[in-house]
């Protein structure tokens, strides 16, 4: 009986995940759209592979490498160089050697390896989560053994941040505990606090003793500045709070296939930075031994080849840029359209994912007369969006809201 739950719980959830792409494929209209894909798109609805990641691999190619294992922590100059990414070159975090971290298996192999170590050494095995949260991370945690928890987050009337609900339900959780962050960009919402509110929630959090574990998928990839996506966790790393971190590669640096991110821990000095790097590797090695070496290699020369990274900043900053130009574009032709509703909240969310707003009875019109598929919650990829079918997809969306 358990085994036939489990199985059509899995069933549930592959046909969710994958209906969306599916039906699109199925689809002989020409006009169809899919922006419920989760991965950048150029302007033509094509797969992109920054100039910067191509140079890399046509190095690599030249040097003639061999493909021995990686350590059980991966490459040291990728290690480093997501550390300096994430903290900053100036942070005493970096400076005197505060972070433990390891190579990991993108984001979810971050955020699974993170689960493992608080069920494993930490005292509470509780992580709060927001509401909503990327499908993923409850399964992730409860899977590392945790107890899966939520905090206010998103306020479906304004479409923004419930900011004091935000508040109110961090100063409830029990000292200990564990409280998840979305860095920037939040996924699905696109809603993030201003810096101002991150110094409010970080005062709140240190009041209640949580642990911090930040999840940084979209770092440069948000806003088109490294820095600027990076304030809260070096924010809250200023101000003395021993956070986990997750990053990834894919989106920022468009190697989704290649699996590329780090896993982090602040420790409080040298000495237990480096305790602390043995327990990750404890977790690691029998999860899956050593990290991708391919990932390793591109991603490392990226970072660490100065003419390479300058033209990760451009390539990176191209990204964001088309994203935003989109979400501003399709404000405009809503508008131009004649609703009367306030799309406002379509240039206000960052990243990728924009909650629009729209019902799931919307979102079947949508799909049903437009051949627009999207996931009911009516959260769309502005990466499906382009230059060719913004001005098609305002008018769907108009037509079926007004």
């Amino acid at each position: 009986m358990v085994d036939i739950m489990a199985k059509q719980w899995y069933q549930r959830r592959v046909r969710a995940i994958i209906g969306v792409t599916e039906a699109f494929n199925r689809d002989t209209n020409p006009n169809k759209m899919n922006v419920g894909v989760g991965a950048y798109r150029d302007d033509a609805g094509k797969p992109y592979v920054l100039p910067c990641v191509r140079s890399a691999e046509e190095l690599l190619v030249s040097q003639n490498l061999n493909h021995e294992y990686l350590p059980t922590h991966g490459c040291p100059n990728l290690r480093q160089a997501a550390k300096v990414l994430a903290f900053g070159a100036d942070s005493v975090a970096v400076t005197e050697n505060l972070v433990a971290s390891t190579q990991t298996i993108s984001g979810t192999g971050a955020l699974r390896i993170g689960g493992e170590f608080i069920k494993k050494f930490h005292s509470s095995e509780t992580i709060y989560l927001p509401t909503p949260s990327w499908g993923n991370h409850t399964p992730i945690f409860r899977d590392s053994g945790l107890e899966v928890k939520s905090y206010t987050y998103y306020k479906k009337d304004t479409k923004g941040l419930d900011f004091q609900g935000m508040l109110s339900d961090i100063s409830q959780i029990e000292e200990g505990a564990t409280i998840l962050l979305h860095a920037c960009a939040h996924n699905p919402t696109g809603v993030d606090p201003s810096p101002e509110q991150w110094n409010e929630i970080s005062q709140v959090v240190k009041s209640r003793n949580l642990l911090v574990f930040v999840d940084m998928a979209y770092q440069g990839f948000a806003s088109g500045n490294l820095e600027k996506d990076a304030y809260a966790v070096r924010k809250f790393t200023e101000e003395g709070h021993r956070i986990l971190l997750a990053q990834s590669f894919a989106k920022n640096m468009g190697v989704y296939g290649e699996r590329c991110g780090a896993f982090s821990i602040v420790g409080e000095s040298e000495s237990e930075a480096a305790a602390l790097e043995s327990q990750i590797k404890i977790v690691v090695r029998p999860m899956y031994s050593s990290p991708a070496l391919h990932a390793a290699r591109l991603v490392g020369t990226v970072l660490n080849d100065p003419a390479l990274y300058a033209q990760w900043l451009v390539d990176v900053k191209g990204m964001a840029d088309r994203i935003i130009s989109m979400r501003e574009a399709l404000k405009s032709g809503l508008e131009k359209e004649g609703s009367v509703h306030n799309w406002d909240h379509l240039v206000n969310q960052i990243g990728m994912f924009c909650f629009t707003g729209m019902t799931p009875e919307q979102v079947a019109r949508l799909t049903e007369e437009f051949s627009v598929y999207l996931t009911k919650d009516g959260r769309i990829s502005v990466a499906g969006v382009s230059s060719r079918n913004v001005e098609y997809l305002a008018h769907a969306m108009h037509t079926v809201t007004k």
